[in-house]
């Protein structure tokens, strides 16, 4: 049976009568008869008898019609969801993020997104620089967002903003009443920062450099939430970014660091894979989300 042949066999199993198929398929009777007669020429066998002006199905019908139901219910779940994706009414949304913007910029992206499409699904992935890079290249995550706009082959990659490099410290600590901090007044203090081989790395190590002081942390970190607990512990003080909300973070002080250093954050897709219209709106969320982070995080510097 063809799909328009099982949509006719089972409407009029459901109605029982020629009529009533036809004005819940919206054809005309003549038509649905055509199509059933053809059905049971092309099967060898009736599906259906006359008795009495009624159509009564025939025992090949009957044993037919659960598993034509069960199809006929399958094709209508298909044709529902073919629709809702070409509106954008569902799906699936994956975004790959260092742990930063994955908390600070993610939620935010996905809230404005969801008020939009609350049927569609968004699983976000965290993950470090290189992973979410591969990601989105192998095509697992179409979209990245990450604190690195270093050019990468077959990655179109966007920078949306810069964050300040931040010095955080536990409170009560010594420095927490100056308004800033920088290389002198850290110099005999345990440093948690960054692996030399990060781009935040690279940059403390060349402002240190400058200013005839040493980078060298007594705690190495990959991403700035992990400086949380050490220095909420009294380990040390941090140089962290300033994308996530520290504020919130009892028992910490945020201070601007000087020299001021930035680094990127960028939104990262691929150049061979055009994203679907769901992930182009996840993007524009993105877009917007960063803006709004970045401005409140300047506000508090």
């Amino acid at each position: 049976m063809q799909a328009r042949q099982l949509e006719v066999f089972c409407m009029v199993m459901r109605c029982g009568t020629v009529t009533g198929a036809a004005q819940m398929l919206n054809i005309s009777q003549p038509a649905l008869s055509q199509i059933l007669m053809h059905t049971e020429d092309q099967l060898g066998f009736k599906l259906f008898t006359r008795l009495k002006g009624k159509l009564v199905p025939t025992q090949e019908a009957e044993e037919l019609y659960p598993e034509a139901e069960r199809i006929f219910a399958e094709i209508g779940a298909l044709r529902r969801r073919t629709t809702d994706m070409r509106f954008g009414r569902t799906g699936l949304i994956r975004i790959a993020a260092s742990a930063p913007p994955a908390m600070a910029i993610v939620p935010k992206a996905f809230s404005a997104f969801r008020d939009v499409h609350p049927e569609v699904v968004v699983r976000s992935l965290i993950a470090p620089l290189d992973n979410v890079v591969e990601m989105v290249r192998s095509g697992d995550a179409p979209i990245g967002i990450v604190m690195n706009n270093t050019p990468r082959h077959g990655i179109q990659v966007e920078t949306l903003g810069n964050t300040e490099l931040i010095c955080i410290l536990p409170e009560g600590h010594r420095l927490a009443g100056k308004d800033t901090i920088g290389f002198a007044d850290i110099r005999n203090e345990p440093l948690i920062s960054y692996r030399i081989d990060t781009l935040p790395g690279q940059l403390l190590a060349s402002a240190a450099e400058a200013e005839n002081s040493a980078f060298n942390p007594a705690i190495e970190i990959d991403i700035s939430i992990t400086a949380l607990p050490f220095v909420r512990d009294g380990f040390g003080v941090a140089i962290v970014d300033g994308l996530l909300p520290w504020e919130q973070f009892p028992g910490l002080v945020r201070r601007p660091f000087l020299p001021r250093l930035t680094v990127p954050v960028a939104l990262l897709t691929s150049k061979d894979r055009p994203l679907t219209p769901n992930h182009a709106i996840m993007r524009d969320c993105l877009r917007s989300a960063c803006l709004k982070v970045l401005q409140a995080s300047s506000a508090t510097q």
